[in-house]
């Protein structure tokens, strides 16, 4: 099957909202081998709205569009589908009673512009909504099955959730789909894609693709089946034949974070840890503590910006720090080391660097950075990272709070 995703609204094609509704959309539609050949994003204008919608359903077997619904002049998306449907618009009661019913329950009043959600092209079908106000619109145009949904994005996934998975499913036929994902992180996509090549053709089931994402390779993983235990069946060998292919660069599956691997491991082993932090600010400690449970293995964090901070808190010699600067690995060592000693923790990171735009030299650029990870067998160790001057700022802090917790995960798993 091939799919179209159309975006409607002004605030997306003046860049003032960035779309995160059609990259969602599409990940959906590839859970169910269903192909998005096209997105596209359209201003709230009556002409390319119709234009677009005709278009692309002469195409597509599925048609998602988003937004356009409200209650305001400039929501035309209802409009657009009828034009190119060439029928009228229709009040459908049953949907304005549910919108009543929507305000009367917040006690808000209902707005005049409100009845324009229950209008609908005729021969369309309403879609419930009871995330909001604004009803979604299925229809058939051409070959496609077109479903209109709101552009919230809460309204937008419930929805495709309960009117578009089950049609999706239909059209598979029979048998069992199943998604998954691995993460992983320390290899360059097009290193995971040769050592998978074989396994990525198009004609295998399961099916595998990747994708790149500041650092983060995914793999997705798509199996069909007969039956669920089947597709299971399938899913597994092919898990297990990704893992043993690519080893420890795989952190984990799902939604799955450096920080949470590392927290799920630092639990299993009863372990704790310890932060030092300069020139990410407190970045790896927030991670780690995102998750809840985490002060089974978090337990202090030191944020040491100033030179006199880690000397005064971190004990790090203020006779180093003017020696080789507080960028440099005697440093790092230092900051690691007695994080660990004054916090009382099995591991300890300490990470100092520059992270720019400004600050940097020929000898010590913008995107040096020094990592320190101080493990409970006594030893210290740095590394040193070069990752860029091209970077911006919460690039390099992103990229080095990734390295740091990808470290601290396999020296776990080394020691475990």
């Amino acid at each position: 099957m091939i799919a179209e995703i159309i975006s409607i609204g002004n605030e997306l094609t003046t860049g003032q909202t960035v779309d995160t509704n059609a990259p969602w959309l599409a990940a959906r539609l590839a859970e169910f081998g269903v192909t998005c050949t096209r997105q596209h994003t359209v201003a709230d204008e009556l002409a390319a709205i119709h234009d677009v919608i005709d278009m692309a359903a002469k195409r597509a077997n599925v048609l998602l569009i988003t937004g356009g619904l409200g209650p305001t002049p400039d929501d035309l998306t209802r409009l657009g589908l009828a034009q190119a449907m060439g029928v009228e618009l229709d009040f459908h009661e049953a949907s304005h009673r549910r919108i009543e019913a929507y305000f009367r329950s917040r006690k808000r009043p209902m707005h005049d512009g409100n009845r324009q959600q229950a209008m609908f092209p005729r021969g369309a079908e309403p879609l419930m909504n009871e995330r909001g106000t604004a009803p979604g619109i299925y229809a058939r145009l051409h070959d496609s099955r077109v479903y209109c949904m709101p552009g919230v994005p809460s309204e937008m996934t419930w929805m495709f959730d309960t009117y578009v998975v089950p049609m999706l499913q239909e059209l598979a036929g029979e048998g069992v789909i199943l998604r998954s994902i691995l993460r992983t992180f320390g290899m360059s996509e097009s290193e995971v894609g040769e050592k998978l090549a074989d396994l990525m053709r198009r004609d295998r089931n399961p099916t595998i693709g990747t994708s790149a994402a500041d650092l983060i390779i995914s793999i997705r993983i798509l199996a069909r089946g007969q039956t669920r235990v089947e597709a299971e069946a399938l899913m597994a060998d092919e898990i297990q034949e990704i893992r043993q292919r690519l080893g420890q660069v795989v952190y984990g599956e799902g939604d799955d974070t450096l920080a949470t691997a590392v927290g799920r491991r630092l639990i299993e082993t009863r372990q704790t840890v310890s932060i030092a932090e300069s020139c990410t600010g407190g970045m790896i400690a927030k991670r780690l503590t995102d998750l809840p449970g985490s002060s089974a293995y978090m337990k202090q964090g030191f944020v040491t910006y100033a030179n006199e901070a880690k000397t005064a808190l971190l004990g790090v010699s203020a006779d180093d720090i003017r020696e080789h600067g507080a960028v440099s690995e005697t440093v790092a060592l230092q900051m690691a080391a007695n994080c660990r000693v004054r916090s009382g923790t099995d591991y300890a990171i300490g990470v100092t660097g520059i992270a720019g735009p400004s600050g940097g030299t020929k000898e010590k650029p913008v995107g040096l950075v020094y990592i320190a990870l101080a493990s409970p067998d006594g030893e210290t160790k740095v590394k040193e990272f070069r990752f860029g001057d091209n970077l911006s700022r919460e690039q390099v802090r992103d990229r080095t709070a990734k390295a740091a917790l990808n470290w601290l995960r396999r020296k776990i798993d080394q020691q475990s």
